[in-house]
């Protein structure tokens, strides 16, 4: 069974059709809930949530259009309600969703390093703006597609990735932003000859 075949089975009441979408959307669901909320247990409640509602809401769905994008958006927009109704930040306890390599001790050690000062940074954003992030910067979203997806003004998208960049230019610290190249021809100062 494909996706349009689970949609179909779903838009006649056969919930068969939701079982195919779980497994084939709750992974990626998840993450992207993860990535804003900071928070494992909020963003399988959310994405459970998301997956019920899906049910409901199929008979809105444009068969016409791709799937993926469309419920992401429903998981986007339920997690910033429920980032919203807790009105706090949550610490990242895990980050076993981004892992995809074995890399080495030594590579473990400074990947957690910067890993926890990114994620420490990025918690310091409104949802809205981890939103903003993870769409473009993980998900790999164009602006327009993000607009399309969140379904708001192209205007704002732009504003929350300009506001998300800009707090994070701030807030990260020096050692994360590319500062500039240092010729490699010229030796230091102080080793070069005197006339």
């Amino acid at each position: 069974m494909d996706d349009r075949d689970a949609i179909a089975r779903l838009k006649q009441g056969d919930i068969g059709g939701l079982e195919h979408l779980v497994a084939g959307y709750q992974v990626e669901a998840v993450r992207v809930a993860y990535l804003i909320t900071h928070d494992l247990a909020l963003a399988e409640d959310v994405v459970q949530s998301s997956f019920l509602r899906l049910a409901t809401r199929i008979q809105q769905f444009d068969s016409a259009r791709p799937f993926t994008p469309w419920f992401l958006r429903c998981v986007v927009n339920d997690t910033l309600k429920a980032v919203a109704r807790q009105r706090r930040s949550v610490p990242l306890e895990s980050f076993t969703l981004l892992a995809s390599v074995a890399p080495g001790p030594d590579e473990l050690a400074s990947a957690a390093e910067t890993n926890a000062t990114i994620w420490a940074t990025l918690g310091r954003l409104s949802a809205d703006q981890r939103a903003a992030i993870v769409l473009r910067y993980y998900m790999g979203m164009s602006e327009a597609e993000m607009a399309a997806s969140l379904d708001i003004p192209p205007g704002t998208v732009k504003w929350r990735l300009h506001a998300a960049r800009e707090r994070l230019r701030h807030i990260l610290p020096a050692w994360l932003r590319p500062g500039p190249e240092l010729p490699a021809t010229n030796p230091p100062p102080n080793e070069r000859e005197q006339p």
